[in-house]
């Protein structure tokens, strides 16, 4: 009878392991695209990059939707096409910051999702802040401050870009919100197709600036097609963890790329990191991760890690 009893308890916690693991792969895989990524930066133009990233993704999802009898939408709501856009314009200045700077950097400023929700849950949602919760946005602000000193060497419109990734991300979350009667990979294949066309039209407006002759190095199209690669596998592992486990204990889990980021930058990369720098790494990510598992739009969370 004991046994029978446990069965749905040990059914929950093997789910939950599962998700974690699930979480933990998709983790690595986005760390992973962004090593590639960045590699693949130092070979050929960042907006060549970003459209092998949704070119993969964009035919992948359409697939997936198309296999399973998925019912699309296109002109309405129209606030799934403010998540397309806005999320499409994240996936530009993702794909700026991850060829620009070290990717441990690129993927910290990204995650500063949580707390631009938090400030714009506020006049969105009618949701204030408690006091603790604004601590917790001022111990990442001054992590930011400290990744980013103007002491240290690098692009700074790279961090400004990763940021703005963050913010666009978190004005997708507060869409996604209203959008509780929409498939998923409907929504998904939606942002997938614009951002794709998205990144297309920014390249033929970058016109000559763009150096096509880099696609004739066969080892630059390997990178290319790694990135887009493993940022579906990425996606497709973390949308796995969310489908079976506690979504804001899955976010948090979700920021183990900042640990496999900072481990490929210093085993690939060989890159120094002193005592500021890590402090504010950890200023990110320690608040990042208590406010997720506050996160008063936990509904969105499946959704809004496909902008990487």
């Amino acid at each position: 009878m004991s046994d029978t009893a446990d069965r749905p308890v040990r059914a929950v916690e093997e789910r939950a392991a599962d998700a974690y693991l699930y979480m933990l792969s998709g983790s690595l895989a986005f760390a992973t695209m962004g090593a590639l990524s960045h590699a693949a930066g130092a070979r050929t133009d960042w907006q060549l990059v970003a459209v092998a990233r949704t070119l993969v993704a964009a035919v992948l999802s359409a697939s997936l939707a198309a296999s399973l009898g998925v019912r699309l939408v296109f002109l309405r709501p129209g606030v799934l096409w403010v998540r397309s856009v806005v999320g499409s314009l994240g996936v530009l200045c993702a794909f700026y910051s991850l060829t620009h700077q070290p990717i441990s950097t690129a993927l910290t400023l990204s995650n500063t999702v949580p707390f631009w929700v938090t400030l714009l849950a506020w006049p969105v949602l009618g949701q204030r802040p408690a006091r603790a919760v604004w601590g917790a946005v001022a111990a990442g602000l001054l992590g930011v401050v400290l990744i980013q000193r103007p002491d240290l060497p690098g692009d700074r419109l790279a961090g400004l870009a990763a940021l703005a990734n963050a913010l666009c991300t978190a004005v997708a979350m507060l869409g996604l919100n209203r959008l509780g009667g929409v498939d998923a990979r409907a929504v998904v294949t939606h942002f997938s197709v614009v951002s794709t066309a998205a990144t297309l039209l920014f390249l033929l407006y970058s016109g000559g600036a763009v150096n096509y002759g880099t696609l004739s190095d066969t080892q630059t199209l390997l990178l290319l097609a790694g990135v887009g690669t493993m940022g579906t596998l990425g996606q497709l592992g973390m949308t796995k963890a969310f489908a079976l486990g506690h979504p804001a204990k899955v976010s948090v889990v979700g920021l183990m790329q900042i640990v496999f980021a900072l481990a490929y930058d210093l085993a690939v990369w060989r890159r120094p990191f002193d005592s500021l720098t890590a402090a504010g790494i950890a200023l990110v990510a320690l608040p990042s991760a208590w406010l997720m598992l506050r996160d008063p739009l936990r509904k969105s969370a499946p959704i809004h890690l496909t902008n990487g």
